[in-house]
């Protein structure tokens, strides 16, 4: 899929939400101290509402998310391992208004996907707008 620059709707019902790169993850694997996975949660979230907003998504009734990592380097990842980051930017794109709720009555996904290497890593959403 040919990417899009941010804000910019790629296709009809289709928008690409770019987080900042640089920003610390969550991982399934990890044993964290809850005091700061809270605080990557709560940064995670906050910047998955401004991306949002600065992408100018709209309201949607009901979407379909391509998660997409793109990693600092090439190591071998499993990307599934990164959910937890994946659901704190989706809590942030409802906070943003996207989607009412992350439930099964709005949303599917996110399909999580291993992107190419970008230089501090980043997290790239493609939302597609699902209609009934």
């Amino acid at each position: 899929m040919t990417e899009k620059p941010t804000g910019l709707m790629a296709s009809q019902g289709m928008w690409v939400v770019r987080l900042p790169t640089g920003l610390p993850l969550l991982n399934a694997n990890q044993r964290l101290h809850w005091r700061k996975r809270s605080d990557i949660t709560k940064a995670l979230r906050a910047a998955g509402k401004q991306a949002a907003l600065d992408a100018r998504v709209p309201r949607l009734e009901r979407a379909h998310i391509d998660a997409v990592y793109k990693p600092p380097n090439r190591r071998r990842r499993d990307v599934a391992n990164l959910y937890p980051s994946f659901k704190a930017v989706i809590d942030g794109l409802v906070d943003a208004g996207v989607l009412e709720d992350d439930d099964d009555k709005h949303l599917t996904g996110p399909d999580m996907r291993l992107g190419a290497v970008m230089p501090g890593g980043q997290i790239v959403l493609n939302i597609h707008e699902v209609t009934l």
